[in-house]
């Protein structure tokens, strides 16, 4: 967020700095779990004049901070809903060790997508709670039979039920096969609104 928030006061673009900060504010769409690595994520960066599309991007092509790559900008209308406000999904490619065949672990994904409930187990401060990870998962199933094998799920955002976490659908395919599965890299390809799901 830092290297972001830097990177914006550096284009020389008009941006908008809230009132009780120095710097412009960079509001990415949903909050990235600590060792997940990000592909095309979406933020909210609110300039206080009209800018074309093409100066934004020389702007902040040249500023952009290490490991990231500008892909598209959008014209949003300042008084809609906030990027956070309509982000409920997002697609996970995860990277699954310790199966023998991609076939059982893509019939694991089939029989999770039939299943009424899904009950998984999540730490919630000092205790653990019970909850059901069905509604929070849209779709499984394998992408690559690998080497590595490659599941890609989307998993819902929820304002009540909390997030779908890829490590749970991993660990409940695993439950399904009878013997944990591990799980490798994770990559959070893209964030889905709201209007893509209806």
């Amino acid at each position: 967020m830092d290297a972001w928030e830097g990177a914006l006061e550096a284009t020389g673009l008009p941006v908008h700095r809230p009132v009780g900060r120095a710097r412009a504010r960079v509001a990415f769409g949903a909050p990235l779990p600590m060792g997940i690595a990000a592909e095309r994520e979406l933020a909210d960066v609110v300039l206080t004049e009209v800018c074309p599309v093409w100066r934004v991007r020389e702007a902040i092509t040249g500023w952009l901070p290490e490991g990231w790559r500008l892909v598209d900008l959008y014209d949003v209308w300042l008084a809609g809903p906030p990027l956070a406000g309509q982000v409920v999904a997002a697609d996970y490619r995860i990277e699954v060790g310790g199966a023998d065949a991609a076939a059982v672990v893509g019939d694991a994904c089939d029989a999770l997508l039939r299943a009424a409930a899904i009950p998984r187990e999540r730490a919630k401060g000092n205790e653990v709670v019970g909850y059901d990870l069905r509604p929070l998962l849209v779709d499984v199933g394998v992408a690559q039979a690998g080497p590595p094998l490659l599941v890609r799920a989307r998993t819902r955002f929820h304002p009540v039920l909390g997030t779908g976490r890829p490590e749970e659908v991993v660990a409940a395919l695993g439950d399904l096969l009878g013997a944990p599965l591990t799980t490798g890299a994770i990559v959070r390809e893209r964030l889905v609104l709201a209007d893509e799901l209806a």
